[in-house]
């Protein structure tokens, strides 16, 4: 991987794209699994894991606890011994970075530890983002934590079950973090969420949690709880991870940008993946591209659960295409609606991305973020709460893209670095701080350049 500078100017492709991507995996799955083998009882091998900042961040933490953590990360692989629910040190200092779902979880999963001394700190960024509900609904198991936000110590005596109310609104990691935990509890657990909250992200906790124990929470529809019978994990032996349906949506943006065809490797698509982001592949279905699923041959052995790396999706182009307007509601698949937001200014009118509140308050605010660095591209943009109306106007050259120490910004506005606005190859378009997306995609800026070089 090269080293970036602090200002990385974009290179535009001078031809359509042609070639494959083997997309990283998962972050969300690799921190859940990570989780769920440190939960389970024996050895779990994880394949095609995540080697990101936030990935390290929940194999630090693991091995502060006292877990034993193999990782290669040339190989994609990681080894964890489980410990059958019980947290081996009893005091540790924990640093989160700005990992939203390590420091969620293992906020949760400290608790199981009786008589526990856990000392967190994250990034600056992290004490602003939201927890309070989550120590609030572990105050209610028992635990004792000396503030409702990072930094923080929280003093554990394991999990007591009973009825938990949460409000999970802000993030739906917490209800993830909580479900995680909730068989290791002493007696039979009830989540009762008290407000509205998105769905895909626990929907895919749950996925996992099958799994590895064989059962998940069962949801009852009619209150909206979740309820969790005491259960031990089991270690799968071998676990594969999906490749990141986030990560891939900037991938499937490309050849709309530039034109050409680019095949997608080991990606699952909507309906077949555990990840909500999959849709996104629909969007840009919508705008007009030529999806074409093909099957591969099988690469990992049959009894490996979860993503299976026997899948292709094609993206294909044309350049005399007309870019489709759209419309589209992104609640349930959020971190993607930047990739269509960066892509809006080369569409034929008036994008609207709804659906968006809550990112106000992830990495960074990504509503007035995304808002503030398309009206300096010369776009016109409404900003509302929920969404954003992005009116297409004649491209600025010479733009510095702040990035805001959040990856999305980075890779978005890298995708449409590549267009060619000038017709000569000539970078028109810079971003700030390109490793920030170290996060969870540390070689995006190396594949793109290989991608460009391969496409000429």
């Amino acid at each position: 991987m090269s080293p970036l500078p602090d200002l990385f100017p974009i290179e535009p492709f001078t031809a359509p794209v042609r070639g494959f991507v083997t997309l990283p995996g998962s972050k969300s799955l690799t921190n859940r699994t990570l989780i769920l083998a440190a939960l389970a009882n024996g050895k779990t091998l994880l394949h095609s894991a995540l080697f990101s900042r936030d990935t390290c961040i929940m194999i630090s933490a693991l091995r502060a606890l006292g877990f034993e953590v193999t990782s290669d990360e040339s190989a994609k692989t990681i080894e964890i011994v489980g410990r059958d629910g019980e947290i081996p040190a009893t005091e540790a200092t924990l640093h989160v970075g700005n990992a939203g779902n390590a420091a969620r979880f293992l906020t949760a999963f400290v608790c199981l530890r009786k008589n526990g001394v856990f000392h967190f700190d994250s990034d600056e960024e992290m004490r602003l983002r939201p927890i309070s509900a989550l120590i609030d609904a572990l105050e209610s198991q028992g635990a004792q934590a000396s503030a409702r936000a990072f930094p923080f110590t929280l003093r554990t005596f394991g999990l007591k079950g009973g009825e938990i109310k949460i409000d999970a609104s802000e993030s739906s990691q917490m209800l993830s973090a909580l479900l995680m935990v909730a068989p290791l509890a002493d007696n039979d657990v009830t989540i009762r969420p008290v407000n509205t909250l998105r769905m895909p992200f626990v929907e895919m906790t749950n996925r996992l949690m099958t799994d590895f124990a064989g059962a998940s929470a069962s949801h009852q529809p009619h209150d909206g709880s979740f309820h969790s019978v005491c259960q031990h994990y089991r270690a799968p032996g071998v676990y594969q991870i999906e490749p990141d349906a986030s990560a891939a949506s900037y991938f499937e943006t490309l050849p709309v940008v530039v034109g050409g065809t680019l095949s997608l490797t080991g990606l699952n698509p909507p309906g077949h993946s555990l990840q909500g982001d999959a849709h996104f592949l629909s969007v840009i279905q919508k705008i007009g591209a030529e999806i074409v699923p093909q099957s591969v041959p099988e690469t990992t052995p049959n009894s490996m659960p979860s993503g299976k790396r026997g899948t292709e999706i094609e993206v294909h182009w044309d350049k005399l295409r007309s870019r489709r307007v759209l419309t589209e509601d992104f609640s349930t698949f959020s971190d993607t609606f930047l990739t269509l937001a960066a892509l809006a200014p080369l569409l034929d009118g008036p994008t609207r991305i709804s659906g968006i509140a809550h990112t106000r308050k992830q990495e960074t605010n990504r509503v007035t973020g995304m808002a503030r660095e398309l009206t300096k591209l010369g776009q016109r943009v409404i900003e509302t709460e929920g969404a954003l109306e992005i009116h297409p106007r004649p491209l600025v050259s010479g733009i510095e893209i702040e990035t805001y120490k959040d990856h999305r910004f980075a890779m978005s506005f890298g995708i449409l670095g590549c267009h060619d606005l000038h017709g000569s190859g000539r970078a028109w378009l810079a971003i700030k701080d390109p490793a920030c997306c170290s996060k969870t995609f540390p070689s995006f800026f190396d594949l793109l350049a290989q991608l460009r070089a391969s496409s000429h």
